[in-house]
C-alpha cells in the first residue's frame, strides 16, 4: 500500500498506524518506509506500507496493490504506481481523477465528511485508515484502536474512534446509502 498527501494530513502517521496494528496485534510481518519535502506543512509525502503473511524481502512498494491518494500532485504524481486492476483511492474534495488509470479508482468525500461529523481536520488520516481497512480488510480496526490507545491522549480517543468509524461507514455507503452528511460518494 502507498499513501500519498501533502505534510500535514497525518499521510506517515496513517501509515505508521496500519503497519503497527499489522504486526502487533494481527500477527502479521509490516514494513513501513516514508519520504517527505523539506517543508513542515505542505510538502509532498509518501508512505509505503508492506503487510504480509509471509517473509518481507524488499521494504519499498515497487507497484501498489493500493494507493492512496490525497492530493492532486500526488494523484498526478503517484497514480502510475498502482497496480494493473489494483484499488487507487481518493479525496473528492482534493482530487479530480482520470479515467487512464487501469485500477478500481474510488473517490470519497473523507475530507468533508470529518469536518461535517467531527469538525476537526487532526483526524482526518484516522478517517482515511478506515476507508482503507474497509475496502480490503487487511486487518480489523480494534487493531487500529489498539495502536491510538498507545499513540495519543486518552482524552482524543473517542474523536479517533469516530473518524475511524465514519471510515468504516463510507465504506458501507458504497454498496448501501451514503450516510447521513456524507452524501456524494463516487465509484
Amino acid at each position: 500500500m502507498v499513501f500519498t498527501g501533502s505534510g500535514g494530513q497525518g499521510v506517515i502517521t496513517a501509515a505508521i498506524v496500519l503497519a503497527e496494528a499489522a504486526a502487533i496485534f494481527e500477527n502479521l510481518s509490516a514494513t513501513q518506509t516514508q519520504s517527505y519535502g523539506p517543508e513542515a506543512r505542505g510538502g509532498a509525502t509518501r508512505a509505503d506500507v508492506i503487510i504480509s503473511d509471509g517473509e518481507i524481502r524488499f521494504p519499498k512498494v515497487v507497484q501498489a496493490n493500493v494507493m492512496v491518494c490525497l492530493t492532486q500532485q500526488a494523484y498526478n504524481k503517484y497514480s502510475s504506481f498502482v497496480r494493473p486492476g489494483g484499488l487507487l483511492l481518493s479525496d473528492s474534495k482534493y482530487v479530480r481523477t482520470e479515467s487512464k488509470v487501469d485500477a478500481r479508482q474510488v473517490q470519497l468525500p473523507m475530507y468533508q465528511c470529518v469536518m461535517d461529523q467531527i469538525g476537526r481536520p487532526i483526524v482526518y488520516n484516522i478517517c482515511v485508515l478506515g476507508v482503507v481497512i474497509g475496502l480490503t480488510g487487511v486487518i480489523g480496526p480494534e487493531s487500529i484502536m489498539k495502536v491510538l490507545e498507545k499513540r495519543i491522549p486518552p482524552d482524543l480517543l473517542a474523536m479517533n474512534r469516530k473518524a475511524l468509524d465514519l471510515g468504516l461507514c463510507l465504506v458501507s455507503g458504497l454498496a448501501a446509502a451514503a450516510p447521513e452528511g456524507c452524501e456524494g460518494i463516487e465509484e
